[in-house]
């Protein structure tokens, strides 16, 4: 360990001992909320930049009058506290005063992905009750296709913000513009009434397997995470900037991207979407110190094409989630990063982990009750002792992670009850205890000295960890050693049955750097056989042009399973290792008729 990160460390420890107390229990009926904290930093950074966006920027002072101004024409319009008030519109300063403005009456936001369409996009409105749509004309089309069966009336119950001024206003909307411009532009009373147990939001899930579910987020547990994102995490200040593409209707971007800057005055660059190629570009433009990512943002950025000197820019700490060990060094070095702050949360969930000590490849560590639970993969279930009770793993084993279900680690859960009570683990280690269910394989990890936390990994989804050949294999692994072949841009591995064959053959969908090459099969053939146990190795490979990903960059299996390698159903090259070889040839008709009749030899 070098010396500079032992200074680090030691320098962390005044940082958890804040944060700790930060996370202490709150009266749910304590006033406070993320309006007041609002309110805070435009008293202190007023006249600081806020957000910049495209040829726009507006300080703390511009935006509070603006969201003031929305806030009060929701009253007048009959919203009020605990109503729920949709909003969907793409990343731009307006996303913003939309949702402050909902909240700053007590009103709840739900924020709604702009990819969604026709039942999805009716499911997301009308599970939570909207009393009110509010809508960029970027989306008018999905909104008009689904507004009939949304239980709003037209006219009264949307309300468009214009994308630019030729946009035109659908009939049956009102201009959100005209109707708030000479509206009241002081704080509305309601904002200083605010609990911090009261729900201040609504995001859904990005939805990869079923229709998307609405993940309740109260104030206590925004305020919780801009605090944790921009002391510990970010370590950012009203000085900073931070870069942030990723969509503001999910938890990533809205709570560690906005919540940072919401708690500390930092400026927030604002792009619409994530460009790879005006990266480098943007950071040195508006001097940019912090970003937020997901992995995949980050695997983008090391497979884009170098330019002069990548790390000669201000960027020096990102945070973010889904970084993998595989490219970790790469795009640290790449683009000069000074701190990675990776963490592991789900929007609804109780347990977080986040790597405060800057250590590498580790989702760090956790101030919440957590346990890693013994799993049967193959089975699909929990082990449990000769008592019922379940059992904890061994130093370094993957197991099911569990976060205590307490006072101070509620499950806020969902807005069906079913569903949340599906993700409640009961009778854990004893009677009646209760547990959240992650759904996700986390080991701990040897990092050094780390001030006594022990560091975790995260290993795979329940459900992306399959079993075959009497072992278990985890999809992100074997997607790791695939990422690392010259030819393959992204990987996406999942697990498909054979017909009469014990558990399931491993098969990874592909996209190469360049598409119009082909696949090389026998340098592939050689790697994938020398980096992978046989067990792990996929026995089909297909190429795709590009890869199906959620809004919030999620690569999406469900489809790909559905199709496996079933040649009547799709198009793309379809590799396949037969067995008692260790290459990879193009998979035939007679071949796969061989699988499904049994007489393949696996």
């Amino acid at each position: 360990m070098g010396i500079a990160n032992t200074v680090e460390i030691f320098a962390s420890v005044p940082k958890l001992l804040k944060l700790k107390k930060g996370f202490a229990y709150r009266p749910p009926e304590e006033k406070d909320s993320i309006i007041l904290r609002f309110e805070e930093t435009v008293r202190k950074f007023g006249n600081r930049p806020a957000i910049i966006f495209e040829d726009e920027s507006v300080t703390w002072n511009e935006l509070e009058k603006r969201t003031n101004r929305v806030a009060n024409t929701l009253k007048a319009e009959g919203i009020s506290s605990g109503d729920v008030v949709s909003v969907m519109l793409e990343n731009r300063i307006e996303f913003a005063v939309s949702v402050l403005a909902v909240l700053k009456i007590g009103a709840v936001a739900a924020l709604i992905n702009t990819n969604l369409r026709e039942d999805p996009l009716t499911h997301c409105i009308t599970l939570i009750n909207s009393k009110l749509c509010i809508f960029g004309t970027e989306v008018a089309d999905g909104i008009e296709g689904v507004k009939s069966d949304l239980g709003l009336a037209d006219g009264s119950g949307f309300l468009a913000v214009r994308d630019n001024e030729d946009d035109p206003i659908p009939e049956w909307a009102r201009d959100l513009e005209v109707l708030s411009h000479n509206q009241d532009d002081s704080n509305p009373p309601e904002s200083k009434e605010i609990t911090v147990g009261s729900t201040a939001m609504f995001i859904f899930t990005s939805g990869t397997t079923g229709l998307p579910k609405a993940a309740i987020q109260s104030h206590k547990r925004f305020l919780q995470a801009s605090t944790l994102c921009h002391t510990a995490g970010l370590r950012c200040s009203e000085q900073d900037t931070i870069y942030m593409s990723l969509p503001l209707y999910h938890a990533t971007g809205l709570l560690i991207g906005f919540g940072s800057a919401l708690s500390s005055g930092a400026c927030v660059y604002l792009r619409r979407r994530f460009s790879a190629s005006s990266f480098v570009t943007d950071l040195r433009e508006n001097n940019i110190t912090c970003m937020v990512y997901v992995g995949e943002l980050c695997r983008y950025l090391v497979n884009a094409p170098e330019t002069d000197n990548d790390a000669d820019t201000p960027l020096h700490t990102v945070m973010g989630n889904g970084l993998r060990p595989d490219i970790w060094n790469q795009f640290k070095t790449r683009f000069g990063i000074k701190r990675i702050t990776e963490f592991y949360a789900a929007s609804e969930g109780n347990v977080s982990f986040a790597n405060l000590l800057n250590k590498d490849r580790t989702i760090g560590m956790t101030a919440s009750k957590i346990a890693l639970l013994k799993y049967d993969v193959q089975s699909d279930e929990l082990v449990r002792n000769e008592a019922g009770f379940c059992m904890a793993v061994d130093k370094g084993e993957a197991g099911l992670c569990v976060g205590h279900i307490n006072p101070n680690a509620p499950f806020e859960g969902y807005t069906n009850s079913d569903a949340t009570e599906s993700k409640i683990l009961r009778n854990v280690f004893e009677k009646d205890d209760a547990w959240f269910n992650t759904g996700d394989l986390l080991k701990t990890v040897d990092v050094g000295f780390s001030l006594g936390y022990p560091h975790y990994q995260f290993v795979d989804r329940v459900g992306d960890t399959f079993r075959w050949r009497s072992e278990n294999v985890s999809t992100n692994e074997v997607a790791e050693v695939l990422n690392g072949f010259d030819q393959i841009e992204i990987s996406n591995v999942y697990g498909v049955q054979i017909p009469n064959v014990e558990g399931r053959a491993g098969m990874a969908t592909v996209t190469l750097n360049n598409a119009d090459d082909a696949m090389d099969l026998e340098r592939l053939s050689e790697y994938v056989s020398l980096q992978l146990a046989h067990f792990s190795r996929p026995v089909f490979i297909r190429v795709q042009r590009e890869l199906a990903m959620t809004g919030t960059l999620k690569l999406v299996k469900t489809d790909l399973r559905d199709e496996g390698y079933d040649l009547t159903k799709i198009t793309d090259p379809v590799y396949v290792m037969k067995p008692r070889t260790e290459h990879y040839v193009p998979l035939d008709r007679d071949f796969l008729n061989a699988i499904n009749d049994g007489t393949a030899g696996y």
